[in-house]
């Protein structure tokens, strides 16, 4: 998240911008960053359905996301989104795959921040 974080501190967005995403990243990451959010993209997480122009409220006191769509919204989202095949892994080969394959979705979060 290197580079994301780096191009949205370097537009001069990084403190009106977050940055939420069910990847991972390093320490040297810099700016309002939200990651490892589960459930993840390919199973079907809010996050694969989230579409530019989105509202996301993000409560740091209460630490809570919330997306702002209608449950209607979501549904018919939804169901563009396993028509289209998204949730299907598509990756044949390589370093890739065994990831898919071998990596397994986090079940608890981390925070490195301690009240």
């Amino acid at each position: 998240m290197l580079g994301p974080t780096g191009a949205l501190m370097g537009a001069g967005l990084g403190g009106k911008t977050a940055l939420i995403t069910d990847g991972r990243f390093s320490g040297a990451s810099r700016g309002f960053i939200i990651g490892h959010v589960v459930p993840e993209a390919i199973l079907g997480g809010a996050i694969a359905l989230v579409q530019d122009g989105d509202r996301i409220v993000i409560d740091t006191v209460e630490k809570t996301i919330d997306w702002i769509v209608t449950p209607e919204e979501e549904a018919r989202r939804r169901k563009e989104w396993e028509a289209a095949g998204r949730n299907q892994v598509r990756v044949t080969r390589g370093v890739l795959k065994r990831y898919a394959r071998d990596v397994q979705v986090r079940q608890q979060l981390i925070s490195t921040h301690y009240d």
